[in-house]
């Protein structure tokens, strides 16, 4: 059973606005949080998959942070002191790497994806049985599934450069969205795949009409579940 008095302190700083003194310094905090994990993220990978952890110049590392810092703030922003915001911030960090990781070496790894949705699972579960939204949990899995599913159909049935990596990638993708609700998850999985054709089309221009053997299209897919998410209600 919630305590009435702890909801509503959280209902009472849910309800202040975002530009008053409390609400910029955590969503700062929050912010700064998330650029530590990109740092402490860099390590981790470093360690666990020393190939695509390094070499990093301090650019991409400072660079890597400061995106996840951006998104950090835009999160804490779009769901306040809730108790689904530290699922969104790791996907956050973890997007914002994997990103990275594809634009750079054309691979999602297992060690990363994976352990995004069971991470996910765990976070969003924790934040249902916070909030009483069974549902949104259910429907999480449910839309884990269903995109997982979608992608590996277009993956072996359609010529786009989808890769398994990709295929994997939509089943947390899917998980996030799909526990904000159906809409979060049709549009995000559309365009997701929208945005992937686009950035296909743009290599080619940039090849001068040649298409490039691997299309990243992690980074797309990532952009666009995180744009639906902070976008709609």
């Amino acid at each position: 059973m919630s305590d009435p008095a702890a909801a509503g302190s959280v209902s009472l700083l849910l309800a202040q606005p975002a530009g008053s003194f409390t609400g910029v310094l955590f969503i700062a905090g929050v912010a700064l949080a998330g650029a530590c994990l990109s740092f402490l993220a860099d390590l981790l990978i470093r360690r666990t998959l020393p190939r695509l952890g390094g070499p990093l110049t301090v650019r991409t590392r400072i660079t890597t942070a400061l995106a996840t810092f951006a998104l950090s703030a835009l999160l804490a922003w779009r769901f306040g002191l809730s108790p689904e915001l530290p699922a969104y911030i790791l996907l956050a960090v973890a997007g914002v790497q994997l990103a990275r990781t594809d634009v750079q070496h054309h691979l999602l790894p297992n060690r990363m994806v994976l352990p995004l949705l069971g991470a996910g699972i765990v976070l969003l579960g924790a934040a249902a049985g916070v909030s009483g939204e069974a549902g949104s949990l259910l429907r999480g899995v449910a839309g884990a599934l269903i995109l997982f599913i979608l992608y590996l159909v277009l993956a072996l049935t359609s010529r786009n450069g989808l890769g398994m990596g990709d295929v994997k990638l939509a089943a947390p993708l899917g998980l996030y969205l799909g526990y904000l609700g159906w809409t979060h998850l049709f549009y995000g999985g559309a365009l997701g795949f929208v945005a992937g054709g686009v950035a296909s089309v743009l290599l080619v221009l940039k090849n001068r009409g040649s298409k490039p053997n691997e299309v990243p299209y992690g980074p797309s897919m990532l952009a666009a579940g995180l744009a639906i998410i902070l976008m709609l209600p």
